[in-house]
């Protein structure tokens, strides 16, 4: 009754697992596709915020400020009163085109806004009609997320509405763009934007005081993003805001611990800032000028922002000054990201989350792009990679299987002393140290192996988590067309056949299925003894997991399954090699078997007696 009563509550809380984890996960990482607020609180931040990137209050947005020989010197475009479509916001005049070898877009003339961006190369699906994605999108846009410089003025800042003019009309890698404007002092500013052929934008900042009087300026640069759009952050790979502060990698909040905390400020002096997703990542690279203000804050409603604001300088009448930020706005391509870092922006490829494992995942990422290129299919190339890897680690677990067998060889010895020690357990112990010493045997060396093996797997597990590599990379065409999405072969809608989406854990796909098959061969293949509620747990064990990895990514699951796979044929091997390892096993699982049978008939006796 005791054992029934334990598998019943195992099914139960095995049930409650499959249900907490599909709720967990949606409550805490929700889907980033839901709708985005359209309330910003933008123009509610007064003007001498800590930060100075506040909207100076008082300011009129509907006005031109007019010099007295009639020649605009400021000209403030009105802002729209309410959320506005994307294909208004792009169809706005004042804009000049961005075409660059692997970004496209516009620049907002209103306010100095780097708004709209998108990469060439990646799809925002796998469907053929699909556009690129879309990483910068303008103000008050579904998506929101733009990058914008300007100047502080005698600690103030302007309303951010400011019309720029553009001394051409295409910024590319060859032909860069300065804007400029003057304000009604007769101060000029100038903001000189230059691209190259990856994902790096220059702005060279620039004030000329051609007033009568000095003023005081700093130059800052912001990126401004709405959370609702952000992936979802994760043990495994953050995402969210970060950046590089006194020579450290700094990624501690996600966007909701940011909401609570209002500002983060981290200490140190900033190399870069800015917000990453898994596969993107706009940040703003600090130049050489010192960093009166770089941070983070949260302007509520889902909105928060990067701010880099550099020390006031006091320009004399007739002088000058030049700052330069650089604006990252792209894919996390290791490789990529690795060669900014040797420009010298510090720890850039850390942008990634690596983690402790770095040392070893890049060599993995590295394995897994070069197979991808010799193969020309990624699951082919995860499949081989996970084949190299159990290649390389079999001496260690034929290591493990030899100290096992050994071990079972000693196992009537040992339960020999203990049986004729039983009372005494320091004596005990010191003659099983004994045994062990005389056959040159180490009780932990089987455990060594599984202790070697486990940072390599997380190494290899997080690799294919953080591959952009492996984004809309198919497996097989009419099956898995994206080894970074959810197996699509579902069962309960007729592996795709049936017009309608299985819900979460419900999701079961082939991959799912095999994973759970091959997980329960492996539990069969190495039998153990247990009492009776150990051995339903570990039966239950590969389709609990089952249901928990079907929402993962199918390259996940391929790379699961084969090393499921070549863990069969490891062991079917290692068991040949050692068949007194599996012949001592298959007695244990016998003699238990005959334990239950007896403890069972005494039950039967038992319950008769008392009948009777």
């Amino acid at each position: 009754m005791d054992n029934q009563r334990n598998l019943l509550l195992a099914v139960a809380l095995s049930g409650l697992l499959i249900l907490g984890w599909d709720f967990g996960m949606r409550y805490f990482y929700p889907q980033s596709d839901a709708p985005v607020s359209n309330d910003v609180l933008e123009a509610s931040v007064p003007a001498a915020t800590a930060d100075g990137s506040g909207t100076a209050t008082g300011a009129a947005t509907d006005t031109a400020i007019v010099s007295a020989d009639g020649a605009d010197q400021a000209v403030v475009i009105e802002a729209p009163a309410g959320p506005i479509d994307m294909v208004t916001a792009l169809a706005d005049p004042n804009r000049v085109a961005i075409d660059a070898p692997r970004l496209a877009g516009s620049i907002n003339l209103v306010g100095a806004r780097i708004d709209d961006i998108v990469l060439k190369d990646y799809q925002e699906s796998v469907d053929e009609d699909s556009g690129p994605v879309r990483l910068f999108a303008p103000e008050r846009t579904d998506g929101q997320h733009f990058a914008e410089f300007g100047f502080m003025v005698g600690g103030q800042r302007p309303t951010g509405r400011e019309l720029w003019q553009a001394d051409g009309e295409l910024l590319s890698s060859d032909t860069p763009v300065t804007l400029s404007r003057t304000d009604a002092a007769g101060v000029t500013y100038n903001i000189r934007l230059s691209i190259d052929d990856q994902f790096m934008i220059t702005a060279e900042q620039s004030v000329q005081n051609t007033s009568e009087a000095a003023t005081i300026v700093q130059p800052f640069a912001l990126i401004k993003r709405t959370s609702t759009t952000a992936t979802p952050d994760q043990f495994i790979a953050h995402a969210g805001p970060l950046g590089v502060f006194g020579g450290t990698l700094e990624d501690p909040h996600a966007y909701h611990e940011l909401a609570e905390l209002g500002r983060w400020t981290p200490d140190g002096a900033a190399s870069w800032l800015g917000f990453a997703d898994n596969y993107w990542l706009s940040a703003l690279a600090k130049g050489d000028g010192d960093a009166d203000v770089a941070g983070f804050e949260s302007l509520g409603d889902d909105l928060f922002r990067a701010v880099l604001r550099y020390d006031p300088q006091t320009i004399a009448a007739g002088g000058t000054i030049t700052q330069t930020t650089q604006l990252f706005a792209g894919a996390k391509e290791s490789v990529i990201l690795d060669q900014y870092e040797d420009t010298g922006i510090t720890y850039f490829g850390k942008a990634i989350s690596w983690g402790w494992f770095e040392w070893f995942e890049k060599p993995l990422l590295w394995l897994l792009r070069t197979l991808n290129n010799l193969v020309g299919n990624f699951g082919i190339a995860i499949i081989l990679l996970t084949c190299i890897i159990r290649g390389l680690l079999f001496p260690v677990a034929q290591k493990q299987f030899s100290s096992m067998a050994q071990m079972k060889a000693l196992q009537p010895r040992m339960k020999a002393i203990q049986e004729r020690y039983k009372d005494d357990k320091q004596q005990q112990q010191q003659e099983i140290m004994k045994m062990y010493k005389e056959e040159k045997a180490n009780p932990l060396a089987g455990c060594l192996p599984l202790i070697i093996q486990i940072p390599i797997f997380f190494a290899l597990y997080k690799v294919l988590i953080l591959a952009i590599e492996m984004r809309h990379e198919p497996f097989i065409e009419f099956w898995i067309k994206d080894l970074s999405a959810p197996d699509p072969a579902k069962i309960l809608n007729a592996f795709g056949y049936l017009p309608y989406e299985v819900p979460g854990f419900l999701g079961i796909g082939i991959l799912a299925i095999l994973l759970g098959v091959t997980m329960w061969l492996t539990f069969k293949l190495n039998p153990a003894a247990m009492d009776p509620m150990q051995q339903q747990i570990f039966n239950l064990m590969p389709w609990i997991l089952m249901f928990v990895m079907a929402p993962f990514a199918a390259g996940l699951l391929l790379y699961w399954v084969t090393s499921n796979v070549l863990t069969l044929a490891q062991q079917s091997y290692l068991y040949s090699k050692n068949p007194q390892l599996r012949a001592a096993a298959q007695k244990e699982k016998e003699e238990a078997a005959a334990k239950r049978a007896r403890e069972a008939a005494e039950k039967a006796d038992d319950a008769a007696k008392d009948g009777a």
